[in-house]
């Protein structure tokens, strides 16, 4: 099982903007941070992309005077840990209300349960398959 990961809310926003572009820099990252409203000096930026290669979330590599940052974990390995470590303190791992807490807070249209419904019995056969 893959090591948990945890990231604080301008860590997650500087993975979202690494998995979107793929590689940045520190002026890339803080650009599109500034575009979605925050506003953060660019030592700010450069120091959370050091910690993020220091805990091993992302890779650097020097391009001519200029350092390149690129994610190394996958937003489905991130999202997945982060959403299970939720469940587990939050609801105590009781995915009938957490689901319920969800879909209560949440807008969804009839599109998305239709494929939340494929998804329960997708579930259900994987389930029946293992008994």
């Amino acid at each position: 099982m893959p090591k948990p990961v945890h990231l604080a809310d301008l860590q997650l926003a500087i993975m979202q903007v690494l998995w979107d572009r793929e590689e940045a820099t520190v002026a890339d990252v803080r650009e599109a941070l500034l575009d979605e409203g925050r506003k953060l000096a660019y030592t700010t930026v450069a120091t959370m992309l050091t910690k993020l290669e220091k805990s091993g979330h992302v890779a650097r590599e020097a391009k001519g005077r200029v350092l390149s940052y690129r994610p190394t974990l996958r937003r489905e390995q991130v999202s997945r840990s982060m959403v299970t470590d939720l469940a587990q303190k939050l609801f105590r791992g009781d995915l009938e209300t957490m689901v319920s807490h969800l879909l209560e807070g949440c807008d969804v249209d009839q599109e998305e349960l239709t494929r939340l419904k494929k998804l329960i019995r997708q579930k259900e056969r994987e389930v029946k398959g293992d008994e």
